[in-house]
C-alpha cells in the first residue's frame, strides 16, 4: 500500500485539531524525563559524584549551583540550533524524532557512568536533545491551528502547560525517592525511560499532524524583511528581562534545594526529602491555571485592560516577592533556628503564581508575535531568554567563590542581592508595558494588526 501523505496545511476545522492529543502527551512523558534527571542533579554532584577510581568525589555548594546553572543554561541555548533545522532544513517533526533519540543517550550515560566525565557527557547530550526539541514541540502545536479555530489555541496551551506540570510532578516525587533507595543508575534510568516512551508517543501522531514544510528560503527571506526584524528584536527587548525571572525561577532547584537541607521538612505527617519539596510546584501549577484564567485574570480586566505584558509585569513584582520569603528563611536558619518547611512551601506559592503570569503567559505571546516562517526560531529566541537567565546566577555563584574555599555571598545576602535585581528589573519593564505594539501571525493567515 502506498504511505499516506502528510499534510502540510492545518485542517480547515473548527474543532480541536487531530494531534493534539499526542503532542500533549509526548510532552508529559518528556517533562518527566527532564524534571526527574534535574530534580536530583544537584544532591547527585553534592553526595553521590565519584571519580575514575571508584571513590566518592562530591562536589561543595557552590560549585554543584555553578554547574547546575551552566546545564540548565546549555539546555536553554540550544533551542536555537533546534528552530534552525527545523525552520530551515529537516522540518519541526523530523528535528524532534532524531534529538529526541540523542536525549535519550544522554540519559542512558548518566545511568551508568557517575564520575565528572559521565556527568558531563550525559548532560551535554541531553542539553543538546532537550534543548533542540524545546521550541519544534511547541510551534508543533501552534502549527496544528489555522483561522477557524484560533479561538482555541489558548486552551491547547494550556493542557500543553498542564500536562508539563503533570509529568513534573510525578517525576519529582518518585525519582528523589529512587535515588535514596535504589541509588543513581535507577534513578537517571526511569526518567530515560520516559524520554523513549515520549518519542513513541510522539511517533504515533505521525499522520493526524500538520507538517509545516521546512523553507530554508522562506526563512532567508523573512529574515531580509524589516517587519519580521522589528517583530524579532521587539520580542528580543522582551526577552531580556524576562531571563532574570528564570535566573531566580530555576534557584528552586538548585539553592531551594540545598536551603530545604537546613529545614524542618517534616509535613503532612512525612519527612519529605529536600528534592521533593519542588513538586508542590506542579500541584500549584495545575491548580492555579484554571484559578487565574477564570477568577483572578476577569477580575483584573475588570480594573485595567490586562494585556500580556501586564500579566507579565505583575509576575515580575511577585517574584520579589517569594525571594524576599528565602531571605528571611536563610536569616532564620543564620539565628541557628530550624525553620518549618511550610515556609519554603508559601515562598513556591508565590513565585508559581509568577510563574503562570510570566511563563505561560509568554509563551502563548512569543508564538503569536513570530512571523510565519520563524516560528520555531522565535520560540529558541524565547528559550534563550532562560539560557541567559541562568548564565547569569551560574555567572554569580562562580564569582562568588574565593580561593580559599569559602563563598563571598552566603545566607540571606544572597537571596536579598536577586530579589534586589528582580525589583530593579521588574521596574524597567513597567517603561516597556505601555510601549509595545502587538500583531498576530498564525498559520493559514495574513498579518493582523
Amino acid at each position: 500500500m502506498p504511505k499516506p501523505q502528510l499534510r502540510t496545511q492545518p485542517l480547515i476545522t473548527s474543532a480541536m485539531p487531530p494531534g493534539v492529543f499526542h503532542l500533549v502527551a509526548n510532552e508529559g512523558a518528556e517533562r518527566f524525563s527532564y524534571y526527574g534527571m534535574r530534580a536530583i542533579l544537584v544532591v547527585f554532584m553534592t553526595s553521590m559524584l565519584m571519580n575514575t577510581q571508584g571513590d566518592l568525589d562530591p562536589m561543595g555548594e557552590a560549585e554543584a549551583k555553578t554547574y547546575f546553572h551552566i546545564f540548565a543554561s546549555a539546555v536553554y541555548f540550544f533551542p536555537f540550533l533546534g528552530a534552525l533545522l527545523a525552520d530551515a532544513w529537516f522540518g519541526k517533526y523530523r528535528t524532534i524524532i532524531w534529538l529526541s533519540l540523542v536525549y535519550c543517550g544522554g540519559h542512558l550515560v548518566l545511568a551508568i557512568d557517575h564520575t565528572r566525565v559521565g556527568l558531563l557527557l550525559g548532560l551535554m547530550l541531553i542539553a543538546i536533545g532537550s534543548g533542540g526539541i524545546k521550541p519544534c514541540v511547541s510551534a508543533h502545536l501552534g502549527d496544528q491551528f489555522g483561522s477557524l479555530n484560533r479561538h482555541l489555541l489558548s486552551k491547547a496551551f494550556s493542557w500543553f502547560y498542564f500536562a508539563i506540570n503533570v509529568g513534573a510532578f510525578f517525576s519529582m516525587m518518585l525519582t528523589p525517592m529512587l535515588l535514596e533507595h535504589y541509588g543513581a543508575s535507577v534513578a537517571f534510568a526511569v526518567p530515560g525511560i520516559l524520554m523513549l516512551v515520549a518519542t513513541l508517543i510522539f511517533w504515533m501522531g505521525r499522520h493526524q499532524y500538520a507538517h509545516i514544510p521546512p523553507d530554508a528560503s522562506g526563512v532567508i527571506q523573512e529574515l531580509k524583511s524589516p517587519i519580521a526584524w522589528r517583530a524579532i528584536l521587539k520580542l528580543s527587548g522582551i526577552y531580556l528581562f524576562v531571563a532574570f525571572f528564570w535566573s531566580l525561577f530555576d534557584q528552586t532547584s538548585s539553592a531551594w534545594v540545598l536551603q530545604a537541607q537546613n529545614m524542618d521538612r517534616h509535613w503532612m505527617g512525612i519527612e519529605w526529602l529536600p528534592s521533593q519539596i519542588q513538586a508542590i510546584n506542579p500541584i500549584l501549577i495545575l491548580l492555579f491555571i484554571p484559578l487565574f484564567v477564570y477568577v483572578i485574570y476577569p477580575s483584573l480586566s475588570r480594573c485595567m485592560d490586562l494585556t500580556a505584558l501586564r500579566k507579565m509585569s505583575i509576575g515580575f513584582f511577585v517574584t520579589v516577592v517569594a525571594f524576599m520569603i528565602s531571605a528571611y528563611i536563610e536569616q532564620l536558619i543564620a539565628q541557628g533556628q530550624t525553620p518549618p518547611i511550610a515556609w519554603q512551601l508559601l515562598a513556591f506559592v508565590v513565585i508559581t503564581a509568577a510563574e503562570v503570569m510570566v511563563s505561560i503567559t509568554c509563551l502563548e505571546f512569543s508564538y503569536t508575535q513570530a512571523p510565519l516562517k520563524l516560528k520555531s526560531l522565535v520560540m529558541g529566541l524565547f528559550l534563550l531568554s532562560v539560557s541567559i537567565g541562568n548564565g547569569f546566577t551560574a555567572l554569580v555563584n562562580f564569582w562568588i567563590q574565593n580561593p580559599d574555599g569559602s563563598v563571598a555571598l552566603t545566607g540571606p545576602n544572597y537571596y536579598w542581592f536577586f530579589a534586589g535585581v528582580m525589583f530593579i528589573v521588574a521596574c524597567l519593564f513597567l517603561f516597556v508595558v505601555g510601549r509595545y505594539q502587538e500583531a498576530s501571525y498564525l498559520q493559514g493567515t495574513e498579518r493582523e494588526a
